[in-house]
C-alpha cells in the first residue's frame, strides 16, 4: 500500500517542503484546478505537476479528479465530445505516468457540509453535516453561500435553476443509464493507457435536493460494479463518504469491490442522527468507524493500492487553508494508518 497526500498545486498553503517531511508519504494526489469540466488537460500543465513533485522526492501517479462534463451525466448529444475530451487527457496523463483517475459522477455540486468549521470540544475545528440546515440553503445561491473545494464555479444562478428542474424529473434508472455509456466508452481507453479509474462515492450518499445520488449506499454497490464488469472500473473506497450513511456495511462493501477498489480515502466520522455527522480525527476511539477493521479489510482482500489520509482537522491554530485540508491533522492521520497497515502486515507474516 502506498499512503499519498492530496496537493492543491503552488496556492495550497501546505506546501511540496511540508509534505515531503511526513515520514510515510511516498507521493501526491493532485489536479489541474482552474481546467473547466470538459476541456482537454494541457500536457505541460500535468508534466509540471510531476516535475515538482519528482523535485521533492515524491511520485505523481494519482489524479483527483478529472472531472466529468454535465452534459454528460444529463445524457446529452453534445456528450461524445466531452468523452472524447476525456479519453484525450486520460491519453496525456498516461503518457505522465498515472496510474489512477479518482473521479465522481455527483450532479451539480460536489461533496456538501452544514457547517465547515463546526467547534469541537477539544477546541479543533472540523467539517459537519446536518441535514435540516442543509435543505434549508437556497441551492440557487449555493456558489455564494458554501464554496466547497471542488465547487465547479462555472455553473450560475440560471444554469443552477435549470439544472435543478431537469434532474428533478430523472429517476435514478435513468442516470445509472448515463453513467454506463460514460464507462463503456472511457473503460477501453482506460485499458489501452493502463489506467484505473476510480470513482468517489456520492458525499453524503443520499438524495439532496432531489438530485440523484446513486453511488454510496450498499444497495447500489454492485450494481455500480455490474455496469462494465472490466477490472478497470472500479472505485474510491471513501471510509467517510460511505461511513457516514449508517445501514452501509463497510466491510462488506470492501469485499464485494475485492480486486477493484484502486483508491482509498481513510478518514472517521462521528454518526450524530439519521442524516447528521461531523468529521472527526483518524483513529477509531475518534469516531463511529472502526479503522483497525477497515484497513485490515483492505489487507485481507488483496488491496495493494493508494490511500490517502482524508479530510483532516484544524488544529494547533492553523489555518489559511483549504476546509478539510490542513496540514497537521491530516500528517497526524498518515501516521496512524501507516502503524495501523505496519502492524497488520506483521501480524499476518508472524512477525
Amino acid at each position: 500500500m502506498k499512503l499519498t497526500f492530496r496537493w492543491y498545486g503552488d496556492k495550497d498553503a501546505v506546501s511540496l517542503d511540508k509534505i515531503r517531511q511526513i515520514p510515510v508519504i511516498s507521493g501526491i494526489v493532485s489536479a489541474i484546478d482552474d481546467i473547466l469540466p470538459g476541456e482537454v488537460w494541457p500536457q505541460e500543465q500535468i508534466e509540471a505537476i510531476k516535475n515538482k513533485a519528482n523535485a521533492h522526492g515524491l511520485e505523481f501517479e494519482v489524479v483527483e479528479s478529472v472531472a466529468v462534463h454535465e452534459d454528460i451525466k444529463l445524457g446529452e448529444k453534445s456528450r461524445d465530445k466531452y468523452i472524447e475530451n476525456y479519453i484525450e487527457t486520460m491519453k496525456r496523463l498516461s503518457r505522465a505516468g498515472i496510474k489512477v483517475i479518482c473521479y465522481n459522477f455527483m450532479p451539480v455540486f460536489d461533496w456538501m457540509r452544514s457547517n465547515l468549521r463546526f467547534k469541537n470540544e477539544d477546541g479543533s475545528e472540523s467539517l459537519a453535516y446536518e441535514h435540516d440546515k442543509v435543505i434549508k440553503f437556497n441551492p440557487l445561491t449555493l456558489s455564494e453561500d458554501l464554496n466547497l473545494p471542488a465547487w465547479d464555479k462555472s455553473i450560475g444562478k440560471e444554469r443552477m435553476k435549470k439544472l435543478l428542474d431537469i434532474y428533478n424529473e430523472f429517476t435514478d434508472e435513468r442516470y445509472f443509464a448515463n453513467l454506463k455509456y460514460f464507462l463503456d466508452a472511457v473503460i477501453p481507453a482506460a485499458e489501452k493507457y493502463d489506467i484505473k479509474m476510480a470513482i468517489h462515492p456520492d458525499d453524503p450518499p443520499w438524495s439532496i435536493y432531489g438530485l440523484p445520488r446513486i453511488i454510496g449506499q450498499e444497495r447500489n454497490f454492485q450494481k455500480f460494479l455490474d455496469l462494465n464488469k472490466s477490472a478497470y472500473n472500479g472505485v474510491t473506497f471513501c471510509a467517510g463518504s460511505l461511513g457516514c450513511y449508517k445501514n452501509n456495511d463497510l466491510e462488506k462493501m470492501i469485499e464485494m469491490a475485492k480486486g477493484r477498489i484502486h483508491f482509498a480515502h481513510l478518514r472517521n466520522v462521528k454518526i450524530e442522527g439519521e442524516k447528521d455527522f461531523r468529521e472527526t480525527a483518524h483513529p477509531s476511539v475518534c469516531g463511529s468507524l472502526d479503522m483497525y477493521r477497515l484497513v485490515k479489510k483492505l489487507y485481507d482482500t488483496g488491496f495493494d493500492g493508494y490511500i490517502r489520509p482524508d479530510h483532516g482537522r484544524q488544529i494547533w491554530g492553523e489555518s489559511g487553508n483549504r476546509a478539510g485540508y490542513g496540514l497537521y491533522d491530516r500528517a497526524l492521520g498518515a501516521m496512524y494508518i501507516a502503524g495501523l497497515i505496519e502492524a497488520i502486515e506483521k501480524e499476518a507474516k508472524n512477525v
